[in-house]
């Protein structure tokens, strides 16, 4: 008797699918590239096109009108970083570095406050984000006068029995100090929104199981607050930096970039439109592009965002 070998036959393979599965499926594939294609055309367009040439720009002295333009290499990077009234305007973001801590640490004391149960903190909430509903051009014209000679700044300090005899946008010192108090002022509330809606989306219970257990509303802040809005500080220093060292709205409307408070999108805005230098201004513009993203990337490495857990 022979032995049989090889065990049970093969299965037979799958039958194809009908055509009609197979386009179904490949439609299915192809949906979500369809939707992209509208907001991928508009950003390649609008932005990605726009920075590819204005790195070509910054490599040729065009003026930004004539036809003609000729490479010049890395000369506009070398007189940006060597020319003394070029690299100045880095030191005038110093003030609008320090304005941001103190907006941050300011904001977050505020939002602190108001998420607890405090009296009228409904109506403390929107005085406090009121100024970043006004237009820029506005806030500008109206500190412009609270600061002019005899304006409305002085006029409040007289009360006190307090009389300056210097104008407040009249040296560097005081005229930089005074914008970055202005922009304190305006940006303030959207730090304040994001740091009180971090808070309230924490669990309750952490705070009930909390007070349980005796903790005061600086244990509360320090052990439950704290590292559970850690993301969203993270986002408003990143947000903070690069608005401090673009700053342009302010400044722009009330001093024009006079008496030492020229920022380094006016010094760019000047040597583009100014100046007819806009090779040299396209350089400006990439190294500011540059610093931000590695003021981000330093960020996010010395803090990394961390998945947060207060169970």
């Amino acid at each position: 008797m022979a032995g049989g070998g090889g065990g049970p036959p093969p299965p037979p393979p799958p039958p194809p699918p009908p055509p009609a599965a197979r386009r179904r499926r490949g439609w299915r594939g192809l949906t979500p590239w369809l939707f992209l294609i509208a907001p991928l055309a508009l950003l390649i367009t609008f932005t990605y096109a726009p920075i590819a040439n204005m790195v070509a720009y910054s490599f040729t002295d065009w003026d930004g009108v004539s036809p003609e333009l000729h490479y010049t290499g890395v000369g506009n990077y070398t007189e940006l970083f060597t020319r003394k009234d070029l690299f100045q305007v880095f030191f005038v973001s110093g003030y609008y570095l320090a304005a941001s801590a103190f907006q941050i640490a300011a904001a977050l004391y505020f939002a602190t406050i108001l998420s607890f149960d405090v009296r009228f903190r409904n109506f403390f909430k929107g005085v406090l984000f009121f100024p970043y509903l006004i237009n820029g051009v506005a806030i500008g014209f109206v500190f412009l006068y609270f600061f002019q000679d005899g304006g409305t700044l002085d006029s409040v300090l007289s009360l006190f029995g307090v009389h300056v005899d210097h104008a407040w946008l009249g040296t560097p010192v005081s005229a930089n100090t005074s914008l970055a108090g202005v922009s304190v002022w305006r940006y303030m509330g959207v730090n304040f929104v994001l740091f009180l809606g971090a808070i309230q989306s924490i669990p309750g219970e952490l705070y009930e199981a909390a007070e349980l257990d005796g903790a005061g509303r600086w244990h509360q802040f320090r052990y439950i607050i704290a590292p559970g809005i850690k993301p969203v500080v993270t986002l408003t220093v990143i947000l903070s930096i690069s608005g401090s060292l673009s700053a342009f709205e302010i400044p722009y409307i009330m001093t024009g970039g006079a008496t030492g408070t020229e920022t380094f999108v006016i010094q760019t805005l000047n040597l583009a439109f100014r100046f007819n230098k806009t090779g040299l201004a396209s350089a400006a513009a990439i190294v500011l592009l540059l610093i931000i993203l590695l003021v981000t990337w330093v960020q996010r490495r010395l803090v990394p965002d961390d998945k947060v857990d207060l169970v």
